[in-house]
């Protein structure tokens, strides 16, 4: 057995709110939808979850309203075994949302940061030594770039590798995609990412996503690709997050890289057999029976 390590998630938490229908409305049309449901959800507090039910001890940094679905996100993570201490409420500002359209395998998702555009280098850097002391910082876009960027400053100086999903994808500062050990895109945002002059320098971090397509990475030059799994397809929302949860628990629990791109892929594919960006988040004993089936 390999000895459990710390990830740090400096990351956004919403509350999703997600309808479903038979099809996506056009613009200026109201339609009927056929169900609608409320889950825990933004990218850094899905990551933390990921991580979480496969074992990672997972520390988390950001910050909710003082609402009910402050509360409610908050005890969601205190439920999976995360650390919440370093979560703040912020009185008087409400927690970030996400309106979710699901129509068979077509997601199309709306943020309203809320608490999560308060999440400041100060809050952050409040936090270092939880940063310091972990073995992996797991970070996204849903935060500002500038708290970002200072979390992947303090974890650079104390030799804590990074895992940055470039998602939602904007133009990066050099320093921070220097700094990343591993940049995880989906296709879109590696498309994106290609229009940037540093993307030769970086392809050597890449570890793509690429849905139906499974997942690649690139080692001294050459592309590794581990293909998908056939699985019955509910819901696709959370399956990036699931992907990039478990790379991080796998690489801080001291595995290869091709090992823990290879748990990632498999742990995604799971995750899209139900409907929520967390309900479809395997465990690690549901992870291991799906491997050692195949």
């Amino acid at each position: 057995m390999h000895r459990k390590k710390k990830v740090c998630v400096v990351g956004s938490m919403n509350m999703d709110l997600m309808v479903t229908a038979d099809r996506v409305p056009e613009q200026g049309e109201t339609i009927l939808g056929d169900s609608f449901a409320m889950s825990p959800g933004g990218k850094g507090a899905n990551q933390a979850v990921a991580a979480a039910r496969l074992g990672a001890d997972v520390e988390m940094i950001g910050a909710v309203g003082d609402d009910s679905f402050g509360h409610v996100l908050l005890s969601a993570l205190k439920e999976e075994g995360i650390h919440t201490e370093a979560v703040q409420f912020l009185a008087g500002i409400a927690t970030g949302t996400a309106t979710i359209i699901l129509s068979g395998s077509d997601n199309r998702i709306i943020v309203a940061p809320g608490a999560n555009k308060q999440v400041s280098p100060e809050l952050v850097q409040a936090q270092k030594e939880k940063i310091a002391d972990s073995s992996i910082l797991l970070l996204q876009l849903e935060l500002p770039v500038e708290t970002v960027a200072a979390a992947a400053d303090i974890a650079r100086q104390n030799d804590v590798p990074i895992i940055l999903n470039p998602a939602p994808y904007q133009e990066l500062p050099e320093s921070l995609l220097r700094s990343a050990a591993f940049l995880t895109p989906n296709m879109v945002e590696n498309a994106a990412m290609q229009e940037s002059s540093l993307y030769s320098f970086i392809k050597e971090k890449l570890i793509l996503t690429k849905g139906k397509q499974g997942a690649a990475f690139y080692e001294k030059g050459e592309v590794t690709t581990i293909p998908s799994h056939e699985v019955d397809v509910k819901d696709t929302t959370g399956a990036g997050d699931t992907f990039n949860g478990a790379l991080a628990a796998q690489l801080s629990d001291g595995r290869s890289v091709i090992e823990a791109v290879t748990a990632a892929n498999a742990a995604a594919a799971l995750s899209v057999k139900k409907a929520g960006a967390q309900a479809g988040m395997p465990t690690l004993s549901e992870l291991e029976q799906f491997l050692d089936g195949k």
